[in-house]
């Protein structure tokens, strides 16, 4: 008679627990090597590597972006900044040419298309072998257009519920996706900050849900986003900040967006302009907690944070 070796609601006998055992067995090797995976991008058949936390410089081709000094008001001047990013350490820039700080009006994929595509163009004639290419936008249209002058991903704030054309257009571009959690459109997120749920778990069952939706689609690289500052209080962005490690369940690489936001100034009562130091504090944290990118405004800054705390691991 066979002897029973393991009871948890079910008895196994030796046979029956053994290929318990190696199918768990293999479900954990699975698991491993899609995490493992699922931190490479693929990036236009380019390799970018998320074992080592990778930071996102942030190039604005607005006139009302929240923090000034990000604003780029000529293609010459966008191309230095981009140079100064790769000299101090990012792998990625992302560019966008409509605010999306709380309050900010939508403007047309026209408007926004005039804004950013000389700058994608030139960024990608001179810099395309040393930086991956970001376009941060809403809009369907504009994401194909950016992809075809040398942008290889999308990263966008409304997780395609702006646009119904947004997410076909990605499955079709193939690129990665920046996947992030916002209530609505700037304009009216900040009124709609309640979670009767908890933003946690309101924001990790968004994301797996919208996960389920863009494999379906035949999106395979996605990055999420939380959304700091985006139809959250400051109180639940700290909340979220605490709890970051908790969406590592999700199995995808994660971004994290605090740079000189609200959450920031306000707490420390300064402005944007000073709020460099408190940024700092947030990278570190979320780093700790095993963020894949850095989405910043100060390259150097964010770098040091990576480079410090690897140091002090080893």
């Amino acid at each position: 008679m066979s002897t029973i070796l393991y009871k948890s609601g079910n008895s196994y006998t030796k046979n029956q627990f053994k290929s318990c055992f190696i199918g768990r067995f293999a479900v954990q090797v699975c698991l491993f090597c899609y995490c493992n995976m699922s931190k490479i991008l693929n990036i236009q058949g380019r390799l970018l590597s998320l074992k080592r936390p990778q930071i996102m410089g942030i190039l604005n081709a607005t006139p009302d972006s929240f923090y000034a000094q990000s604003r780029q008001k000529t293609v010459l001047e966008a191309l230095r900044t981009v140079e100064k990013m790769i000299a101090e350490g990012a792998s990625i820039v992302d560019i966008g040419g409509m605010s999306t700080r709380p309050g900010a009006a939508l403007i047309s994929p026209a408007e926004e298309q005039t804004r950013i595509m000389p700058i994608i163009s030139a960024i990608a004639q001179h810099f395309g072998e040393s930086i991956f290419i970001s376009v941060d936008t809403i809009y369907g249209s504009t994401a194909k257009v950016a992809v075809e002058a040398g942008a290889g991903i999308i990263n966008d704030i409304s997780a395609g519920q702006f646009d119904p054309n947004m997410l076909p257009m990605v499955a079709q571009l193939r690129v990665p996706y920046i996947l992030m959690h916002t209530t609505d459109i700037p304009a009216r997120m900040q009124q709609k900050t309640a979670y009767p749920k908890g933003v946690v778990t309101t924001i990790f069952q968004f994301l797996a849900h919208k996960i389920q939706h863009l494999r379906q689609l035949g999106i395979i690289d996605i990055v999420l986003d939380l959304g700091f500052g985006f139809g959250k209080t400051t109180e639940q962005n700290f909340t979220l900040l605490h709890n970051l490690d908790s969406f590592a369940a999700l199995g995808l690489p994660l971004l994290v967006g605090v740079s000189r936001k609200g959450m920031v100034w306000r707490t420390l009562q300064i402005s944007p302009d000073e709020a460099l130091n408190g940024t700092t504090v947030l990278h570190t944290l979320a780093i700790q907690q095993g963020v894949n990118i850095l989405r910043v405004h100060d390259v150097a800054a964010a770098r040091q944070v990576v480079e410090l705390l690897e140091a002090g691991r080893n």
